[in-house]
């Protein structure tokens, strides 16, 4: 396993952002961003894991980053559970990490863009019991979350901000509302926001995070 690539602050850490790249993608996907993030979040860590490379169903079975296998894609995504579930592991692993070197895991937060947004949502909802600060899910879907799940009153908690594009074709729009609207049928706190673009981000998406985690972190 890669380790991952750390963003430190120019002050003293005192909040995380765990951000998971997308498929085919790498842990310097999103450095920019979070080079970016940090000019408003001065004391917050950013830790960019890596996905490991293997092979996707989906694209001729090549060899690629990728945080689990797609094995179709309709009628709806069919993955590798035990590849995400690896994942899912690997992200609480790094939480723990930053628990132990001191970051209140209230103040830790999740991000993923498409395939590791599915990641993190899965991980914060469904396999980390403990506080966390939020979710960050962009351009990203819920392939885990089913009707006949039901959440603990303290996930119903947790702070989500969703992020899509309108012309997404890779990561359909009504993917992400359908994530969106299952976290708020069970009484999730969810933000979202739409974007006149395909699967992507642009500065405005990037500085709307920056003003949401803001928020969040203020004292």
């Amino acid at each position: 396993m890669s380790e991952p690539l750390i963003l430190q602050p120019t002050l003293g850490a005192d909040a995380c952002v765990i951000w998971l790249h997308g498929l085919g993608a790498d842990r310097y996907d999103f450095l920019p961003v979070a080079e970016a993030l940090q000019s408003v979040l001065p004391t917050t860590r950013f830790v960019m894991p890596q996905a490991p490379t293997q092979a996707v169903t989906i694209n001729g079975g090549w060899e690629m980053p990728s945080w689990y296998d797609i094995l179709a894609m309709s009628p709806a995504r069919a993955i590798n559970n035990e590849q995400l579930e690896a994942s899912s592991q690997q992200v609480i692993a790094l939480i723990e990490a930053q628990r132990d070197s001191g970051i209140d895991p209230a103040r830790i937060f999740l991000a993923g863009f498409s395939q590791g947004g599915a990641v993190v949502l899965h991980t914060a909802f469904l396999r980390w019991h403990g506080p966390l600060g939020g979710v960050l899910a962009l351009s990203t879907y819920a392939p885990t979350f089913s009707d006949d799940l039901q959440l603990g009153a303290d996930k119903t908690q947790l702070p989500v901000y969703c992020l899509h594009g309108t012309r997404d074709d890779v990561v359909l729009p009504a993917m992400g509302a359908a994530a969106r609207d299952w976290l708020v049928k069970r009484g999730v706190a969810v933000d979202s926001q739409h974007y006149h673009m395909g699967h992507e981000v642009l500065p405005q998406e990037v500085r709307d995070i920056g003003t949401w985690l803001s928020a969040k972190l203020a004292p």
